[in-house]
């Protein structure tokens, strides 16, 4: 069992998710960075010096932080805005697959009836 253990944390797929998921998690530093010191001051600035993280309510002991959440919200979306520019990159960078030769086109289906039917017509 340590054998096949070790057989899969080997392999390429584990490594690769592994590292993925370490660059993950400092990206996610620079990220909430981003949002917290740039683009919140930005657009509490825009829309008059709110600070969204004191936006909240509360039902009797229950304290809701809708502010917090609009954060959370940004921050997903600037994740994903730059995922999707670091994926649109790398696919951009890699060198296009040369595509297989197109079969030969085989006989079309009238062709084959017309063979069958000459060969029912000489017996």
């Amino acid at each position: 069992m340590l054998n096949e253990f070790k057989a899969f944390i080997m392999k390429g797929n584990v490594l690769d998710l592994a590292v993925g998921i370490i660059i993950g998690a400092a990206f996610t530093a620079i990220v909430t960075s981003l949002v917290d010191d740039l683009i919140q001051p930005l657009i509490g600035m825009i829309i008059g010096g709110i600070d969204f993280s004191s936006w909240g309510f509360s039902i009797g002991d229950a304290k809701f932080n809708v502010g917090n959440f609009i954060t959370a919200v940004i921050k997903f979306l600037v994740i994903a805005w730059v995922v999707f520019l670091l994926v649109k990159a790398a696919n951009a960078a890699m060198p296009k697959k040369a595509e297989a030769p197109a079969a030969p086109a085989g006989p079309s289906d009238n062709d084959l009836l017309k063979e069958i039917l000459a060969t029912l017509k000489a017996k």
